[in-house]
């Protein structure tokens, strides 16, 4: 199976929490720079408008870096003006201006050779019983997400699921609902980025989410990183569910995956190249492992059932 790596841009930049800032502020050439060192990487996923202050310069900037873009990745959230919402904002001109943002994401996508857009609307959703209207917030992002698909049809719309931040309830907030509103929109090119820290605060299964999405036809684009299932902490590869994590790339070899594996890792200690770069490696070695205890034979464990056996011969092929 070969991989195809992609770095994020944005965890190349400021780091910080409500405490303190792990890392500083850099700007896009910094960054793409420092993506240019990391060692496996094959491409980058970049972030609208947040990275194109001037368009024209950031262009020549990706153009010149010599890897290729595995998404744009919309961001509809960090401004003052999307506080209350985006495509699901009560004010019909702030839902307005997130479809234009979607539009101009996909021109930018298609001019930077990628067919990808990918957008997590966090701050769509609400905190409080009685403070949203349900039933309209629903209409509404079917209303955006299908106006803005529809724009073109040559680049794909990626949706990422989450289950709470920057709202206590986000309106996309698990694979099914997400799948829910690709069955809704009836669009082909809209599908689910699949971020395995967001399946994993939302209690699902990684893999299981891989397969639902793919015998959908949704399955479109992967955010690897890992957390304990208790906040989305962006944490590298493997570091805490390495049974997931093996679980996953036996799911997308058994699918015959040739999306892109995007790289969603917080370096809040060390140096955020060599993150990177261990995440990729960490995955490599993955890949190692289920080539080391063969399809086969995790199949026959499936097929099988009996996990005391299955995980006997799992820990001893680490050994």
């Amino acid at each position: 199976m070969r991989l195809r790596h992609s770095v994020m841009i944005g965890m190349l930049g400021r780091i910080s929490d409500r405490f303190h800032q792990y890392q500083p502020s850099k700007g896009l050439r910094d960054r793409m720079e420092m993506a240019k060192r990391v060692a496996g990487a094959d491409g980058i996923e970049i972030v609208y408008p947040n990275d194109f202050v001037d368009v024209g310069e950031a262009i020549r900037m990706i153009t010149d870096l010599g890897l290729r873009v595995s998404a744009l990745n919309l961001d509809v959230k960090g401004q003052k003006k999307w506080q209350a919402g985006s495509f699901t904002s009560p004010d019909p001109q702030l839902r307005r201006e997130a479809v234009d943002d979607l539009k101009i994401a996909m021109d930018l996508a298609a001019e930077l050779g990628t067919g990808m857009v990918t957008c997590c609307p966090l701050i769509d959703g609400h905190n409080y019983n009685f403070q949203v209207d349900y039933l309209k917030q629903w209409g509404w992002l079917e209303e955006g997400i299908a106006e803005g698909a529809c724009h073109r049809t040559d680049i794909r719309l990626s949706l990422e699921y989450k289950l709470n931040e920057s709202r206590n309830y986000n309106i996309l907030a698990d694979m099914g609902r997400t799948l829910y509103l690709c069955e809704r929109l009836g669009l082909p090119h809209v599908g689910v980025t699949l971020d395995v820290g967001h399946a994993l605060i939302a209690k699902e299964s990684p893999a299981e989410m891989i397969g639902l999405a793919a015998q959908a036809g949704r399955l479109f684009y992967i955010h690897l990183n890992d957390n304990a299932r208790e906040w989305d902490w962006d944490m590298l590869p493997g570091s805490v569910n390495l049974w997931d994590l093996l679980e996953v790339v036996f799911y997308l070899d058994r699918l015959e995956w040739d999306g892109w594996l995007s790289y969603d890792v917080v370096t809040r200690d060390g140096d955020q190249v060599k993150s990177m770069e261990a995440s990729i490696a960490i995955v490599e070695m993955v890949v190692s492992l289920l080539d080391k205890m063969g399809r086969e034979k995790l199949e026959g464990f499936i097929e099988e059932g009996i996990p005391a056996h299955a995980f006997e011969q799992l820990v001893g092929a680490l050994l």
